[in-house]
């Protein structure tokens, strides 16, 4: 089993995290215990849920704490339990770090992000950073929760907040903001929609798919005449998030109007 996967991951930016996945299976498939990965981005999330489909495994899934997370964990489990049941049990596994900043102070993601990040926390130890009006909800594995807590205190920036652990369950819910944006293109290929949400050649654009740059709905997607539906997402590693939000108009030469919003 995973033999395939074992010889086209040998080397390369997704060698590690192949390798850790196929131990967590391992260790659940054998010991018969539940187990998870650490907080996994949208290319690592790609390329093993591809691998898991070629493999035919089915007790898993991907979980980030909350609907539509940046980053998830990959939790296995063994065949004695439904998917429902890990469901239930999400409250053993994730917790909120809850910053609450004093009345005159507001931080961006970034500034909370770099916080951390100075603190020698790696990121795939913690998901994604909920900025609220009151500061913001850190999600986080329980196994890390309580030195995080202790160490986000030593941080002059958040000398004077207020910072606890809460149950999973009481993440704060925040509406996704976007950019209104318009583009024409040609058609709706992807290689169009990447050329103009990149700003970018045709050439480019296909480049950047065909090196793996390119996720269609969470899926790492290598072919460039893809046809780009209403409602889709598309994500540009180190240019954005955008959901394709309709068709405006065609244009007297033939190119088409079509909106876009762009993930803040």
């Amino acid at each position: 089993m995973f033999e395939k996967a074992r010889n086209k991951y040998k080397d390369g930016e997704y060698k590690i995290i192949v390798a850790k996945m196929i131990d967590k299976y391992e260790f659940c498939r054998t010991k018969n215990k539940i187990t998870y990965t650490d907080f996994l981005n949208i290319a690592e999330i790609s390329v093993i849920s591809k691998i898991l489909k070629e493999e035919h495994i089915e007790n898993y899934l991907f979980w980030g704490g909350k609907e539509e997370t940046d980053r998830s964990i990959l939790i296995f489990y063994p065949e004695k339990f439904s998917k429902e049941m890990i469901q239930k049990n999400y409250e053993k596994i994730f917790e909120i770090i809850r910053v609450k900043l004093p009345n005159n102070i507001k931080y961006e993601h970034r500034e909370f992000l770099s916080g951390i990040m100075k603190l020698g926390i790696r990121r795939e130890k913690f998901g994604d950073i909920i900025v609220t009006d009151f500061g913001a909800d850190i999600i986080v594995l329980t196994e890390i929760s309580k030195i995080l807590l202790e160490d986000l205190k030593t941080l002059t920036r958040f000398r004077k907040s207020e910072i606890t652990i809460e149950n999973i369950n009481q993440i704060t819910n925040i509406e996704p903001e976007f950019e209104n944006i318009n583009i024409i293109v040609s058609s709706i290929r992807l290689d169009n929609f990447v050329s103009e949400l990149a700003r970018c050649s045709r050439i480019q654009s296909q480049e950047l798919i065909k090196n793996g740059k390119v996720f269609v709905n969470s899926i790492n997607e290598f072919k460039d005449s893809k046809k780009i539906n209403i409602g889709d997402i598309l994500t540009i590693r180190g240019k954005g998030k955008f959901l394709f939000d309709g068709v405006q108009k065609e244009t007297r030469s033939g190119r088409i109007l079509l909106n876009m919003r762009k993930y803040k």
